[in-house]
């Protein structure tokens, strides 16, 4: 079973920086995509950036120009670099890997999640 691992959350001032990490374990099969979701106190989880296998990346409108999504495929590891961060920015992070497979064989593995304050 694939299990995702999230680190690099913590305390952040406004205006500050910080980079997520999110390590994946076990045995994936190429192609899959991979992104991060965030989830703030009373709402809906929301995407935040995602990547495909080949490098193509979507952001969401409220982080555009401030976030880059990567990723490290030998290290099975994807990266979230964000700046410029707002209070508002403020929530649970959380990783997800996506494969889109026939037969509806499509397999989705969520992190457990973490947390990133962005607070004076």
């Amino acid at each position: 079973q694939v299990q995702l691992v999230e680190s690099g959350g913590g305390l952040v001032q406004p205006g500050g920086s910080l980079r997520l990490s999110c390590a994946a374990s076990g045995s994936i099969v190429s192609p899959y995509e991979m992104g991060w979701y965030r989830q703030a106190s009373g709402k809906q989880r929301e995407l935040v950036a995602r990547i495909t296998s080949g490098g193509g990346t979507n952001y969401a409108d409220s982080v555009k120009g401030r976030a880059t999504i990567s990723r490290d495929n030998a290290k099975n590891t994807v990266y979230l670099q964000m700046s410029s961060l707002k209070p508002e920015d403020t929530a649970v992070y959380y990783c997800n890997l996506y494969s889109r497979r026939p037969f509806g064989r499509d397999l989705e593995i969520w992190g457990q999640g973490i947390l990133v304050t962005v607070s004076s």
